[in-house]
């Protein structure tokens, strides 16, 4: 194998690119925010296609190969450098679809309009996803002509949507975006001022329950007391979802518990926004809780609201499910047991139907390795000599399954921008700047590092 030529930037000399080049990056975050790429049913996806056309403009100033890619569903975008003689080839992923906002009254800014407060920058996609793209652009540019390895840059259009079509490009395009290692810039850190690798994801399964309980509503005066209404009913059924203390109650499926860290319960719940005298639910420790352990919420109900409900028994009542699976979990298992357990414990004879949403498999990273080793000295320095923590994360990023079962050499590095108070897929998410500023600079010293490990392995 040939022998690199090009010097490898010193870590003062990425350092000084990386601080010359957070202006701009900061002001291109900015814009990106301000587009409302939802690539959910029922908004406009011609802010989609705009924010895909701004993250390809962004790659070509960085002097990437770009194209914008679909398969059946919302544009991605790929970028491509070659490697020099000798080097790896990194990909780097990230997502410029974010999630909707929800109740507008609840933001104290306009979600699509970035506003800096107290070191934070609030806006929709701030931190979820926009700025991992912004850590990727910010490498590139702080290193210009002088990048240590090929890069394939994958910035998916749907990722807050599910993905359906994701596995799809990632087979039509595999042979452009091989690699040897893989930057998925989509989780967070442990706290402010602690880096992580994330090691561990719950995998998810959404589904529907509807309940009926009459062919139509009736006078709740002359049949109540004796026949059910559809709201109660539900509400009945879905206590059936917990036992008493909170753990959930769903035969079959998977949990364990062996988390490596723990979870101080103040932080805990300061973080989380917990009401004074809530207590927490489940049992064993936090981390338990919320890494190897199912969960299970009720995102939403249908029913009529409260202020034009009539005095009526509701014939027919629908909630959104939506499980959290420990990894070794199996999503079509666990949609089995969930379904069974709805169907069997439906209260008074009530029709109760289920159906499937989407879903996504769990993972767990065997973080050791060389690669592993090169990101976490660049997370050492660009958080002044802190040790990053190895975590796992209860929320779900299905397609990183994906990319280990396509991809099965490469070592794939879980990163991200968030931390404990971005409130990312809530009201007023966030991106902490400072943070973001390590962030940056972690990504540009994990490909020097990258470079320098190939090269004495060779």
């Amino acid at each position: 194998m040939p022998v690199m030529t090009t010097p490898i930037m010193s870590e003062s000399e990425v350092r000084a690119a990386v601080e010359r080049e957070l202006p701009g990056v900061r002001a291109d975050l900015e814009r990106l925010v301000h587009i409302p790429g939802i690539a959910f049913e029922g908004f406009d996806h011609s802010h989609v296609e705009r924010s895909a056309e701004a993250v390809a403009e962004l790659l070509r100033g960085c002097d990437l190969d770009v194209k914008i890619v679909r398969r059946g569903g919302q544009p991605a975008v790929i970028g491509r450098k070659a490697a020099p003689p000798g080097a790896p080839t990194v990909l780097l992923y990230a997502h410029h679809d974010v999630q909707p906002v929800g109740d507008r009254s609840l933001w104290e800014s306009d979600p699509f309009e970035p506003v800096e407060r107290d070191g934070r920058l609030y806006g929709r996609g701030a931190a979820d996803d926009k700025a991992g793209i912004m850590a990727h652009v910010a490498a590139l540019r702080a290193f210009g002509d002088r990048l240590p390895v090929g890069v394939v840059l994958f910035i998916e259009g749907e990722e807050e949507f599910g993905s359906d079509s994701l596995e799809q490009l990632l087979e039509e395009h595999r042979e452009e975006i091989a690699s040897d290692v893989i930057v998925i810039a989509d989780s967070g850190n442990w706290d402010i001022g602690v880096p992580a690798l994330t090691t561990s994801l719950r995998g998810i399964v959404n589904c529907f329950v509807e309940v009926r309980t009459l062919d139509h509503a009736v006078h709740s005066g002359m049949f109540g007391g004796a026949v059910p209404d559809a709201l109660t009913t539900l509400a009945k059924l879905l206590a059936t979802l917990h036992d008493d203390a909170g753990d959930v109650a769903v035969e079959g499926l998977v949990g364990r518990e062996g988390a490596s860290v723990d979870y101080p319960e103040d932080r805990f719940r300061a973080e989380a926004g917990l009401g004074t005298g809530v207590e927490l639910i489940g049992t064993g420790r936090i981390t338990d809780r919320l890494w190897t352990k199912p969960a299970l919420a009720v995102l939403g109900i249908d029913a009529p609201a409260t202020g034009e409900a009539p005095n009526a028994l509701v014939p027919a009542a629908k909630a959104k499910l939506s499980v959290r699976l420990a990894p070794g979990d199996d999503p079509k298992k666990a949609y089995a047991a969930l379904r069974a357990h709805l169907e069997e414990h439906a209260p008074w004879g009530a029709q109760v139907t289920v159906t499937f949403e989407h879903d996504g498999d769990p993972c767990v990273i065997d973080a050791t390795g060389p690669m592993f080793d090169a990101a976490r000295s660049a997370f050492r320095v660009a958080w002044d000599g802190t040790d990053p923590i190895d975590m796992g994360v209860g929320g779900s990023i299905p397609f990183i399954a994906t990319f280990q079962e396509m991809f099965p050499r490469a070592a794939i590095l879980v990163t991200g921008v968030e931390d404990p108070f971005s409130r990312a897929h809530g009201p007023n998410e966030s991106l902490h700047l400072g943070e973001f500023a390590r962030v940056c600079l972690a990504e540009a010293l994990l490909l020097a590092n990258v470079a320098e490990a190939a090269t004495n392995r060779s």
